[in-house]
């Protein structure tokens, strides 16, 4: 019955997935943003396929486990324990699959492109990061009186950038090798990895549930050291994952050994009291640099195209939009809440692009739009806070739904600022 419940969850799943993503690309949006959707749409919030203890009472609120009773035989007395043992199931497997997001994320992270980015790009991804980050942990705690850990949290998903969403935008219009271009992509490299470090911090910190400034110096530094550790390393490692790959004869012999190595390092991750994703991350960070890296990344989409709709779906499943109804008085803090973290995700990042100094005929707006969405990259952060228990319900779907407006506006306004002629080299020919 554990087994049956899962296939059905997993059918579910991929099809709420295939037809949310293919919808939202229909629209011009980013598939995944499809994906999160339709998880709301079978999740808690709507037709209760997919749902987790977390989010309902018992297994009588759950339509799979009422559709086994019905077909497949599951006796009353076993529902209970087979809706929470499949849930857990499905959850480990949305675990696996934002291990296998990090680590692509990782690939396509160029540490060239990192190196090369610039003083500009390097500028704009820390003000990016800090302003966010600062002023919504700040005001969470001020204005809302939120405690310090779930403040914290809710500011550091604010300091995310999806590079996938915008890079992709910038292709379409044709503006991804302009100045402005390249300075956001590669601030949205940079922030990933500032990004990265501080979910390892902020994790950490909500496991304990105090904020310590002796383990968070520690912990930065040990997310630091971990990460430029591993990249250091990656010369080596790189000499004999190439050796190792040209040396096995069967099926897998690139793949394989990648997986390992993301898995070796995501377990250091986690027992070193960061994130596995991190490991994950920094596995991809490595063998990015290998002269496999281009037949690595065509070989890891079959893997993320089963592994990670898992994650996206799920986190949609798990969002409770009930908790922001405006006709409930309750609620209403709520929808100010989202409000309010909304105009930081949006304000932190165009003050970003003002930062870029030094540069004339500069499009410096089109630079911080650019960094607004945050994509993907943000529901990593509402997931592991919501799992730390660090989120309240109504922070989480605060949270969920700054990263689904953020990265809703973001393609259309890129798109007119760029038409705007303080683009970097059209002024140019009049001179």
């Amino acid at each position: 019955m554990i087994l049956a419940g899962v296939l059905l969850s997993l059918v579910v799943i991929y099809l709420a997935s295939k037809i949310g993503g293919e919808f939202s690309n229909w629209l011009g949006f980013p598939p995944v943003l499809g994906e999160l959707v339709a998880g709301v749409i079978v999740g808690v919030s709507a037709l209760h396929l997919l749902v987790f203890p977390e989010a309902v009472a018992d297994s009588s609120g759950s339509a799979i486990i009422a559709l086994l009773q019905a077909t497949a035989g599951l006796t009353p007395e076993t529902a209970e324990a087979t809706f929470h043992i499949q849930s857990e199931v499905i959850s480990v497997l949305a675990e696996l699959g934002v291990i296998v997001l990090l680590f692509e994320i990782g690939l396509e992270s160029n540490l060239r492109e990192l190196i090369e980015a610039g003083f500009q790009a390097t500028l704009v991804a820390v003000v990016g990061v800090t302003l966010p980050f600062v002023a919504g942990t700040v005001g969470l705690i001020t204005l809302f009186h939120f405690p310090t850990v779930p403040a914290v949290f809710a500011g550091a998903a604010l300091t995310a950038t999806s590079i996938g969403i915008t890079s992709r935008v910038l292709t379409e219009i044709g503006a991804l090798k302009s100045k402005e271009g390249q300075i956001i992509i590669g601030a949205a490299v940079i922030d990933d990895v500032l990004g990265i470090i501080i979910l390892a911090v902020v994790a950490s910190l909500a496991k304990t549930g105090e904020v310590d400034v002796f383990n968070v110096v520690y912990l930065i530094i040990s997310a630091s050291v971990f990460l430029v550790g591993a990249i250091l390393l990656g010369r080596f490692i790189n000499q004999w994952f190439v050796a190792l790959a040209d040396q096995l004869k069967t099926r897998g012999q690139i793949i394989m050994p990648a997986i390992i190595f993301a898995l070796i390092l995501s377990y250091i991750g986690a027992a070193i009291h960061l994130e596995a994703i991190l490991g994950a991350f920094a596995a991809g960070l490595v063998l990015d640099e290998t002269d496999k890296r281009k037949e690595l990344q065509k070989q890891i989409i079959p893997i993320a195209d089963i592994l990670v709709p898992i994650f996206f779906v799920s986190v949609g499943a798990k969002t409770n939009l009930g908790v922001l109804n405006p006709a409930v008085p309750a609620n209403r803090e709520g929808l100010i809440i989202a409000s309010f973290l909304i105009l930081v995700a949006i304000l932190g990042k165009v003050a970003a692009g003002f930062s870029v100094f030094g540069q004339e005929k500069i499009n410096r707006l089109a630079i911080g739009i650019g960094m607004i969405p945050r994509g993907e990259v943000g529901l990593v952060f509402a997931a592991v806070g919501s799992d730390s228990g660090a989120l309240s319900e109504a922070l989480e779907v605060a949270i969920i739904l700054m990263v689904i407006l953020t990265t809703f506006i973001a393609p259309p306004l890129l798109r007119v600022v760029f038409q705007q002629p303080a683009v970097a080299d059209t002024p140019q020919k009049s001179e």
